[in-house]
């Protein structure tokens, strides 16, 4: 259904278990079917932007990504988890007001979501033929075999697929072998480049230590240090000096009182002899 078309103006949404938003009632139920209806919230529609902004260069085209959605603001809180939506004529890509986008997707196989889906799984196969040398070229036909194989695995198993899960896996879609492991382990291109040059740079810890054992400034303290120590150990010689030269002193007096001794003792012995020789 084209934006113009005015028999869609409000839907009423709620939140999920799965934190996504799902359509309960519409405006017109006669050509909108509720069952399952997904609609992207504005957290989701920023996440697209962002991915989409790599295909710029490849071809997007900014039309066909509008015609594809209709644009929804919040007209009033319901309470329990709904939210009643307005449509409204701004842009998803430019407005800077928080925007629900409902894909069109009354029309499968050829309206505008379709064609949307079609536009953007084209831009990234593009995209991945010229960021990786695969032995042959990535083509339209693999991309929708693996994405149509999912949706079938999910649908076996009875999930609902979510419109915001359908169109991230295009955005996202990597063959495989081509992985972010694979990417991590074997780094190509520009981070390749960006690696090899921080090999290059010096360990910032070596070179600070080098710089700080060759500052003078800092071996003032050393210097101090060693000063210091010279100083206690010519303190404590000199010491060692005086105590050698007060023992010195100390054998002198010793010796001299020892011969002052011997002296007297010489002394009293003489008169002692001569008392007895007059006799």
């Amino acid at each position: 259904m084209a934006k113009g078309t005015p028999q869609l103006e409000w839907c009423v949404v709620r939140l999920g278990d799965d934190m996504n938003w799902w359509v309960d009632e519409v405006s017109d139920s006669i050509h909108w079917d509720v069952d399952g209806l997904s609609i992207i919230d504005p957290r989701q529609v920023d996440h697209l932007i962002e991915l989409i902004e790599p295909l710029r260069e490849y071809g997007f085209d900014a039309d066909i990504f509008e015609r594809a959605c209709i644009s929804f603001r919040i007209a009033k809180d319901l309470g329990k988890g709904k939210v009643r939506l307005a449509r409204t004529k701004e842009s998803l890509l430019e407005s800077e007001e928080k925007l629900f986008a409902l894909p069109d997707i009354i029309d499968e196989e050829n309206g505008p979501y379709a064609d949307l889906l079609d536009h953007l799984t084209r831009l990234r196969v593009k995209l991945l033929n010229d960021l990786f040398d695969f032995e042959e070229k990535l083509t339209i036909d693999e991309v929708e075999d693996q994405l149509r194989e999912s949706e079938n695995n999910d649908f076996i198993e009875g999930k609902a697929v979510h419109l915001f899960s359908e169109i991230t896996a295009i955005l996202d879609f990597m063959p495989a072998g081509y992985g972010e492991d694979d990417e991590e382990t074997t780094p190509t291109g520009k981070r390749a480049k960006t690696e090899a040059a921080d090999d290059d740079l010096p360990e910032i810890e070596e070179e600070e230590d080098e710089r700080m054992k060759n500052d003078t400034s800092l071996k003032w303290d050393e210097d101090e240090e060693g000063k210091d120590g010279e100083e206690k150990k010519d303190g404590d010689k000199d010491k060692d000096d005086d105590d050698e030269d007060k023992d010195d002193d100390d054998d002198d007096e010793k010796k001299k009182d020892d011969d002052d001794d011997d002296d007297a003792e010489e002394d009293d012995e003489k008169p002692s002899r001569s008392r007895k020789s007059r006799k």
